[in-house]
């Protein structure tokens, strides 16, 4: 069995020959880091089903020619990851509201030849929140970092959870400022006490920053930086101060650089895994019309 699978072996059809035969993956570049196949084939194998889930490397310009070869291989779905997440939703044949407002897909089902898409990042997000850190949504200041496919599910599920208030920071302000615009009508409402606006969208830079932290309760990392070693922080730990929780959407089996650096600044911090536990759970109950077995994923990560 292979570690990563690419779109040649779509095409060959040999995923469809392995015994359990792959009937679910994640697509994404890079995806060799992914645990979903630790988590989702714990659950298949909980759920009696006779099949296996695999990652699939898949670079941008082969996503359609890996969703379209999806149908003729009995596939059930994918996930899809990093890059892909924006571009799904033009090759999906339907795709439900929460995906449409988001803009973008993290789940595809088959269904009679046909491609469905979700997205259960924001879902997965609250209730990772939840459990992290013991509080609702509605009841904090969210610094959001980045503006991407996982950036914009949380945003809109901030919006729709009424949270305190809203900040998007990203490299590219007119992107944060876009995503801002469209989520202004959830944010009209006076909520917050003092000069501070509900919804605003700045540029990722230290001055910035510095002045939000101050009037923001949960940082959340929401970019790519830290699925390297080698990058760079999303912001610099200097600006991390006691009274924040700090979520990075990257996961790994142990702290990220970036939750480590904001556990040694006081923090509470949190990475990805809990994010990447419910959005997976849901995914499981879409594909199949059935409760997820959570505890047994659950295991199955840690």
């Amino acid at each position: 069995m292979k570690e990563v699978y690419d779109l040649a072996d779509l095409r060959k059809g040999s995923v469809k020959k392995s015994r359990p035969p792959i009937r679910l993956g994640v697509l994404g570049h890079p995806v060799a880091h992914s645990l979903s196949p630790q988590m989702q084939n714990a659950a298949l194998e909980k759920s009696g089903l006779e099949m296996r889930y695999a990652r699939f490397e898949i670079v941008p310009g082969e996503l359609q020619s890996a969703l379209e070869s999806l149908p003729r291989l009995d596939f059930i779905g994918v996930n899809l990851t990093v890059p892909h997440k924006i571009a799904a939703l033009a090759f999906v044949n339907e795709a439900d509201e929460t995906a449409c407002k988001i803009g973008a897909v993290n789940t595809v089902k088959v269904e009679r030849e046909k491609l469905l898409g979700f997205n259960t990042d924001g879902k997965g997000f609250s209730r990772a929140i939840r459990e992290e850190f013991s509080v609702d949504l509605r009841d904090l200041r969210v610094l959001l970092l980045g503006a991407g496919g996982a950036a914009r599910a949380i945003a809109c599920q901030c919006a729709q959870e009424n949270s305190e208030r809203l900040v998007i920071a990203n490299r590219d302000l007119e992107k944060a400022k876009r995503l801002a615009e469209e989520l202004r009508p959830f944010f009209t409402g006076p909520k917050v006490l003092g000069p501070v606006p509900r919804l605003q969208a700045i540029d990722l830079d230290e001055a910035a920053l510095r002045f939000q932290i101050a009037n923001a309760d949960l940082v959340v990392n929401a970019t790519s930086l830290g699925l390297n070693r080698a990058d760079p922080a999303p912001i610099p730990a200097r600006l991390l101060a006691p009274h924040l929780m700090v979520y990075d959407t990257v996961y790994a089996s142990g702290s990220t650089a970036f939750v480590s650096s904001a556990i040694e600044a006081g923090t509470r911090a949190a990475n990805g895994l809990s994010m990447l536990l419910h959005q997976g759970a849901l995914a499981f109950e879409i594909w199949f019309d059935r409760a997820a077995p959570l505890e047994t994923m659950r295991k199955a990560l840690l």
